[in-house]
């Protein structure tokens, strides 16, 4: 059987971003950037634009300001992705990332456009139209005024009631909210999974009881990102963890929407856990080793596929 390779990702809140790469920030005096991008983004922009360059049938949605939304419907026409956003009145936000030599990433965030509530029920409209031919989402990012963590948490549980796979990746209430609709993955960094759960989380025990706690509590697949020292994997058959290959760092920008898109891209594939996850890791791997989000050579692929070791959880170490 053919694999349907189609997939809606949804972005309520995408943003310009203005990345600038310097050889270090000196907050409070005059830092000077030795290069800079701008260019349209937000968690499920980025997976879109990996998902359709890997060969999938993308169609993106979300909140769009009608003042600057151009430069993303140019990139959904070139990369060939499927334009369903919302316009609403006003300007996508900009948001600024400051990537110093040693790899740190400085974000400066704005807040997005307001969202009534008559673009919010022609948002969930367009889903529910969606979902009667997509089966697999992937709802990311985080969310813009007007919208909250529980409208959040109704469009998971929406999608999930309709039969459909829902991929989800924000962070704090909006995580916590859409965790409680019960995804088909969540996939969020030690960082926010020691937000969501309060603990301290030092070790690879810890570590991994807060994902199985997780996977218990209704979300089938949870896949914590521990960056460079490597991912757990929680579903109802256990755990599997993957140890990335060494690669330079440049950039972790974009690096987990990339892993999301790789675990998707598995899923629409129907590969088993192991193949999927040895390829995410990968996938994310050679993402840090760039600047900006997306694959201009697959090739680069192959070499960091072959070095991904899946090994048992607790021969994971944690540094910090």
């Amino acid at each position: 059987m053919k694999a349907n390779l189609s997939v809606v990702t949804v972005t309520l809140n995408p943003a310009l971003d203005l990345t600038g790469l310097l050889d270090e920030l000196k907050p409070g005096q005059v830092s000077l950037v030795n290069q800079s991008t701008l260019h349209p983004a937000g968690k499920g922009v980025n997976v879109a634009k990996v998902l359709a360059e890997l060969g999938a049938k993308v169609t993106v949605t979300g909140f769009l300001g009608e003042e600057n939304h151009t430069p993303f419907a140019d990139l959904f026409l070139r990369s060939g992705i499927e334009d369903a956003f919302i316009r609403v009145p006003g300007a996508t936000r900009i948001n600024v990332k400051l990537v110093e030599q040693d790899g740190r990433v400085s974000d400066v965030n704005f807040p997005g456009v307001q969202i009534d509530d008559a673009a919010f029920a022609a948002l969930t409209e367009k889903l529910i139209k969606l979902a009667e031919t997509h089966r697999v989402f992937v709802i990311s990012g985080s969310l813009p005024r007007g919208v909250t963590p529980s409208q959040c948490g109704s469009l998971v549980a929406r999608l999930t009631q309709l039969g459909c796979k829902v991929f989800f990746d924000s962070s704090q209430q909006a995580l916590a909210q859409g965790i409680q609709a019960q995804p088909f993955l969540v996939k969020p960094n030690e960082t926010e999974l020691r937000e969501l759960t309060q603990l301290p989380l030092t070790d690879i025990a810890s570590l991994s009881a807060a994902g199985q706690t997780l996977q218990q509590q209704g979300c089938r697949n949870v896949v914590v990102s521990l960056g460079e020292q490597g991912l757990l994997w929680f579903d109802d058959q256990g755990c599997l963890a993957a140890l990335p290959p060494k690669v330079e760092l440049v950039s972790t920008v974009g690096a987990g929407d990339t892993l999301v898109a790789g675990l998707c891209w598995g899923e629409l594939n129907a590969w088993p856990k192991s193949q999927t996850l040895s390829f995410s890791t990968a996938l994310a791997a050679l993402a840090v080793s760039q600047v900006g989000v997306g694959i201009d050579d697959l090739s680069q692929l192959t070499p960091l596929l072959e070095q991904v070791k899946l090994v048992d959880p607790m021969d994971l170490v944690i540094k910090g």
